[in-house]
């Protein structure tokens, strides 16, 4: 557990402050304040999607299909709904860990402007589940760790990019704008970023009922994926 949340803490940690002081120091202001404080809450949530993922990924592909956790599991009396949910749990507590530990680390260097910043880690855990749920659904079609390369380049990377993470999603196009509006890590961001820097918050139960909404879908359709996997 310990080099997998190395890895996950630290390559957001790197990207905050090379993007932050780096790119800051050219970019300056960002929606109203220093380019650091508008990263660093925006990898709050990207931490957590990408842990989430990881984890609804590799190691529950490797505890299904290598080491056969799963079947052991099985052979108490718990069933498949229980397993997959259990992963989506653990999932979105991991990413919670990421997330908590980017969110000390910019408190740390004076990016977090609002005790409302301990808010977002509830939102963190909802959208950990989220993404540990799409994780598992993508996990109940793999046949190898290959195929995990199609949901992070197809998906993560995009959402990543135009998620409102590095820049302001109202700054491109409509169509991507349009895009970027159905995606879970831009409600995410629009919920966690006033929380973070203390800015006027708008539309938050949406924001967190958009989230909500994909942790809820996303389990349940995984449950029946791997139900159907584990039972042909």
């Amino acid at each position: 557990m310990g080099p997998s949340l190395l890895g996950n803490f630290g390559e957001p940690l790197l990207y905050l402050l090379a993007l932050g002081y780096g790119l800051g120091s050219f970019v300056g202001d960002m929606g109203n304040m220093p380019y650091i404080v508008f990263l660093a809450s925006g990898m709050v949530c990207s931490s957590a999607m990408v842990t989430a993922s990881f984890e609804g990924m590799y190691s529950a592909y490797t505890r299904m299909s290598v080491q056969k956790t799963w079947d052991a599991m099985l052979a108490t009396p718990i069933d498949v709904g229980d397993v997959v949910v259990g992963e989506a749990v653990w999932c979105a507590t991991k990413g919670l860990i990421s997330a908590a530990a980017i969110l000390l680390v910019s408190a740390v260097l004076g990016t977090v402007s609002s005790a409302l910043a301990v808010l977002a880690l509830p939102v963190v855990f909802v959208m950990g589940l989220c993404f540990g749920g799409l994780a598992l659904i993508v996990t109940s079609f793999a046949k190898g760790y290959d195929f995990f390369l199609y949901f992070m380049t197809l998906l993560v990377t995009p959402m990543l990019l135009i998620g409102g993470v590095f820049f302001p999603s109202d700054r491109m196009p409509e169509a991507i704008r349009f895009t970027s509006d159905l995606l879970p890590l831009t409600h995410a961001v629009q919920l966690v970023r006033p929380l973070v820097t203390g800015s006027p918050a708008s539309d938050a139960m949406l924001h967190f009922g958009v989230i909500l909404a994909y942790a809820i879908s996303t389990v349940s359709i995984a449950v029946v994926l791997v139900r159907r996997r584990l039972t042909s």
